[in-house]
């Protein structure tokens, strides 16, 4: 009976986690990285994105993420991008995608949530909030853009 119990915690939290993920890595090439709240980790292939993750990269450094509703988004060399909040109904497509370009080169296409409410994904750079409605779109935010006077 024991046994049960503790396979029963362990399939529920091992769920719990992988609910979690929102997304994943794609594609990592040179200095990569992955915060999650107070730990970095290499992005490898594979390797699942949460919501409040933010990605790092150096000046060899790029990233692909694909996301549950099927955006893409490619993160350039030197770049700072941060997941700030994510939510994706997979049955209505109904959801929001709110992400920060703190510096660097970010690329990415809108998947289904767009095409259900074209204001569903915002993206913020030190200076502007970018809605996106249509499909594709390229953002740069130089580090000079990022200091304050």
């Amino acid at each position: 009976m024991n046994k049960i119990l503790v396979l029963a915690a362990v399939v529920a939290w091992t769920g719990a986690a992988m609910a979690a993920d929102i997304g994943q890595v794609k594609v990592s090439k040179g200095d990569v990285q992955i915060q999650r709240g107070a730990t970095k980790q290499a992005a490898k292939v594979g390797m699942g994105i949460q919501a409040s993750d933010v990605l790092l990269t150096g000046s060899d450094g790029s990233a692909g993420l694909t996301f549950t509703d099927n955006s893409l988004v490619s993160v350039g060399p030197n770049s700072v991008f941060a997941i700030d909040r994510y939510s994706f109904d997979t049955t209505t497509h109904a959801g929001e995608f709110e992400g920060s370009l703190k510096k660097g080169k970010l690329a990415a296409v809108s998947g289904k949530m767009v095409k259900q409410s074209p204001e569903a994904m915002k993206i913020r750079t030190p200076s502007a909030v970018m809605g996106v409605r249509g499909t594709e779109f390229v953002v740069q935010v130089d580090e000079q853009a990022t200091q304050k006077p």
